[in-house]
């Protein structure tokens, strides 16, 4: 059991962190990669404990565990390339024209750290969205500090990739206090991390209630500053009538396997599906049904995950107009999720906003619509989603422009024929989306463009070359791109 950081433990982590801001933010762009390899190095070297430690703490099976120390891996590996590479700096350079009236001044513009940033440690990732996850290695790449709260349900793990973390930062003579690993159970240590002067930035991953949470008391503040939650999505899919037609049994089995994937406990979990009613619904639900029966219950990350399920799912089941579909014939032991498939038509959805609220675990909802106009309605009615996806046809496209419209503007990520969970690491990639999906729609957790959440623009106007940051000056020292008199170059101005 660990103890709930103090008062003067927070400050003086927080004062560290922020003598440290003032060092780490000079260190080159070839540093601060560098040092995110070396973490990918030391989590590598402890990957045998890591696994072990957290199976325990999570209840998730080494194979899922196994490649989520990979994908950890591979996003600092990968966000340290794209740091060194400068591209997510921005840099633009416009050049100065006394002969113009007025004259043009010599204005150049880059991105630059914000200073210490407070990640929250996800339940339901321990390495890839916890203590050297995407967050952490964002921050370090746009060179800020950072303080990581650990989640409780894996302390022991997160302690142990903390511990990695450091021992790279003594091989790479980081400053102390770029890293600092605080522990804590009570609102008032996140409540503390974020409203403390030196905090710049906070990176959160988790439910609605949280993040919302730690965005009130980061607006409440003096200075108040972004807070980058990812927090529910229900991620609706939208089944187009000739998809459905050619390949219901086959979108059966593949949104079967989604909605149970891990227990269910991923934030893309389709837990929202909305079709015309007609024969060929009734085949599609028919089949998924009989695969959600036959899907064996499993225990979830932890007690209070398993709680919440129960609770939440009772409550869905509970409401007017909401049909029970299918269930799990194998009785659940304790903390385990039951697989789960409801049903109601777009009237009850339209009027009980219970439905459209996560369900976190192995649950999906169908809601029965009477024509393409009532799936529409259903889309326009939704919040703000992470992901979106439609299954249709070319020709379901091109007819039903209206509704894909509709379906776009509500979500971060769109997909066409294919489900939500899986989020691949690239560039290309957004996993963010409108509230309450996120804080922010307009940056990514996933991906190097995650960098630029811990960064601002700063102009420098009619500064000599000798004295303009690396990135701005007219031999382009770094060999990155940059904006040129409106032409994107590596050569020196």
């Amino acid at each position: 059991m660990f103890s709930n950081a103090t008062a003067t433990e927070i400050d003086d982590a927080l004062n560290q962190s922020w003598q440290a801001f003032h060092e780490y933010r000079k260190f080159s762009l070839r540093q601060r990669a560098d040092f995110m390899k070396a973490i990918a190095q030391e989590i590598q070297a402890a990957m045998d404990t890591l696994l072990t430690t957290a199976m325990v703490e999570t209840n998730l099976p080494q194979p899922r565990l196994q490649n989520e120390i990979v994908r950890t891996i591979f996003q600092l590996n990968s966000y340290a390339e794209a740091c060194a590479k400068g591209e997510w700096l921005e840099a633009r350079i416009d050049s100065s024209n006394p002969n113009r009236n007025p004259p043009k001044p010599d204005i150049r513009k880059m991105l630059v750290p914000l200073g210490p940033v407070v990640v929250f440690g996800a339940s339901n990732f321990p390495f890839a969205y916890s203590t050297a996850g995407g967050d952490t290695a964002c921050a370090f790449a746009a060179g800020c500090p950072v303080i990581v709260k650990a989640h409780p349900a894996h302390a022991e793990t997160s302690t142990l990739v903390a511990a990695a973390i450091q021992q790279a930062a003594s091989r790479c003579g980081m400053p102390a206090g770029i890293f600092t690993h605080i522990h804590g159970r009570d609102f008032e240590t996140g409540k503390s991390l974020v409203m403390h002067d030196h905090t710049k930035a906070v990176g959160f991953t988790g439910s609605f209630a949280g993040g919302k949470q730690l965005f009130d008391w980061a607006s409440q503040r003096k200075e108040p500053i972004p807070v980058f939650a990812e927090m529910g999505s229900i991620n609706p899919v939208f089944m187009l009538p000739q998809k459905l037609k050619q390949s219901a049994t086959e979108m059966a089995k593949m949104y079967a396997a989604s909605i149970t994937l891990s227990v269910g406990q991923f934030c893309t979990n389709p837990g929202i599906l909305i079709a015309v009613e007609n024969d060929d619904l009734e085949i599609f639900l028919s089949a998924l049904s009989a695969e959600i029966t036959h899907t064996a219950p499993a225990t979830m990350l932890h007690p209070g995950i398993a709680r919440a399920f129960i609770e939440k799912r009772n409550t869905a089941l509970g409401q007017g107009g909401v049909e029970t579909l299918a269930v799990s014939d194998t009785e659940p032991k304790e903390n385990q999720g039951v697989p789960t498939l409801a049903s109601a038509t777009a009237e009850a959805f339209f009027k009980n906003p219970v439905l459209h609220q996560e369900v976190f675990g192995p649950y999906s909802i169908i809601i029965r619509c009477k024509n393409i106009e009532e799936m529409t309605a259903v889309a326009t009615h939704l919040e703000g989603q992470l992901t979106a996806t439609i299954m249709g046809t070319d020709e379901d496209i091109l007819q039903h422009e209206a509704l894909v419209e509709a379906v776009k503007n509500i979500c971060g990520r769109f997909i066409l024929n294919g489900v939500p969970t899986g989020v691949e690491v690239c560039l290309s990639m957004h996993h963010g989306g409108p509230f309450p999906a996120t804080t922010d729609s307009r940056f990514t957790s996933v991906g190097a463009d995650g960098i630029k959440r811990f960064a601002r623009p700063i102009a420098f106007q009619n500064w000599n070359d000798n004295l303009l940051p690396d990135a701005l000056k007219n031999s382009n020292p770094l060999n990155i791109w940059r904006t040129v008199n409106n032409e994107l170059t590596r050569e020196p101005r």
